[in-house]
């Protein structure tokens, strides 16, 4: 789909952006294997979610859904069912990844695959772990890329040592340390999102953290719980850097997650030199979240890298775009996650701003950005990636124009109603 936005505008309002995607996706993954009924309130309804519901379904699990309203009938883990027909996951590296570690455990054959973007990420960071502790997995390249089998069961624990810090990672070992014997341990270089932790706590499950090391013990049984999802924090970011960037802007964007290991975005708006009021609404939820009020104001480069990267790397697109705006140079580094999201997002990233004006060059490991650009009009393309889409559609903002965004549709992935609630803020 080709989308032409008008640039020359204000952003002033106050919008509820949707649930959490890597909460809601786990909301469904847990509830569908614990025992007893489990209701989530405010799924995110995107594509990405939609999948891993499909999937579940093929397994035997009733679950019903109205609107971001979801029921579901967990079977327990031993009740999922071998599936007859392949389990697509769409865009979803979520997904793939977290489901191999549910499958990892389930003694049954089962084969995923996905679109174009997902037949090009890496599984084997997944795939080595999990053989490690018994599961069999084939694919492409030995496994290394969608699509990709598994048959699991008689899984043992394990310690296992990873060389990059992901919570799809992290998530896929513990999951299916759930379901092995003895005890999984999993050590990270660095913090990375911790929303599987929670959530299994919350379905009962004990799970220990100290530091970068995370512990679960297996043959823990879940029960079903209630679940509130708050809004997702990087779907919030592309409006709340809006309304930084944007001249004359104030908007509050309503029940944010904050969890500590996704607030980087914040970190980083504050260090620019952003004016932004957080108000704490949900400290006793499973995830807290917040009322966010940003307004228009000056900003300063700076240079990110090192610890904060995982806390921030799906927000990268729009913290580049941010530093086209501020005064002085912006340094992205140790960010070489980028290149296996759904896109190269380095390479991307900087393709399609400089469409448009900016001053931006690709390193190894990130970018750097030069302040001060005065964007223009432009065509321009998310590449089929959601996170692209929506940092494009900010640009236009700024842009005196018309700009023309092709692939548009990728938005909906993650935030169906964004270019609604772009309209509303900006009528």
């Amino acid at each position: 789909m080709t989308l032409k936005t008008e640039g020359d505008v204000q952003l002033k309002g106050t919008i509820r952006v949707p649930g959490d995607k890597s909460i809601s996706h786990r909301a469904v993954m847990l509830g569908a294997i614990a025992e007893g009924k489990t209701k989530v309130y405010g799924l995110l309804t995107g594509d990405d979610c939609l999948n891993t519901i499909e999937c579940f379904r093929k397994m035997g699990v009733r679950i019903r859904r109205d609107g971001d309203y979801v029921e579901i009938d967990g079977t327990g883990f031993d009740g999922l069912k071998e599936p007859v027909e392949i389990l697509d996951v769409g865009n979803s590296g979520t997904t793939i990844r977290l489901m191999l570690g549910i499958l990892a455990g389930a003694p049954f054959h089962a084969c995923l695959i996905g679109d174009d973007s997902i037949a090009k990420r890496p599984m084997d960071r997944v795939a080595h772990p999990l053989r490690q502790m018994g599961a069999r997995i084939d694919g492409r390249e030995n496994g290394s890329f969608a699509p990709i089998s598994i048959r699991g069961g008689g899984l043992q624990g394990i310690e296992y040592s990873s060389p990059v810090a992901s919570a799809q990672v992290k998530s896929a070992i513990l999951l299916a340390g759930l379901h092995a014997e003895g005890e999984t341990t999993v050590l990270e270089p660095q913090t990375s999102r911790n929303h599987t932790e929670r959530m299994l706590s919350a379905f009962g499950c004990q799970v220990e953290v100290d530091g970068l090391k995370t512990m679960i013990r297996g043959k823990q049984a879940l029960k079903g719980t209630t679940i509130h999802v708050p809004g997702d924090i990087s779907s919030a970011a592309f409006f709340l850097t809006a309304g930084a960037i944007v001249p004359n802007s104030e908007l509050t964007v309503k029940n944010v997650g904050i969890n500590p290991t996704r607030t980087g975005i914040i970190d980083v708006l504050e260090e620019m030199g952003a004016d932004i009021i957080i108000e704490e609404t949900a400290s006793d939820e499973i995830e807290p979240a917040a009322d966010i009020t940003i307004k228009s104001s000056g900003l300063k480069g700076i240079e990110i890298g090192g610890d904060i990267i995982p806390r921030l790397i799906d927000e990268i697109p729009i913290i580049a775009l941010a530093a086209t705006q501020a005064e002085g140079t912006t340094i992205i580094k140790d960010a070489e996650e980028l290149k296996v999201k759904e896109t190269n997002r380095i390479d991307t990233v900087v393709k399609e701003l400089t469409k448009m004006g900016a001053r931006i060059k690709a390193t190894d490991d990130g970018m750097i950005i030069y302040g001060g650009a005065k964007l223009r009009p432009a065509s321009v393309d998310s590449h089929g990636d959601h996170r692209i889409g929506m940092m494009l559609a900010i640009a236009s903002c700024l842009a005196e124009g018309k700009t023309v965004i092709e692939n548009s549709e990728a938005i909906s992935i993650s935030y169906p109603d964004f270019f609604q609630h772009l309209n509303e803020l900006t009528s």
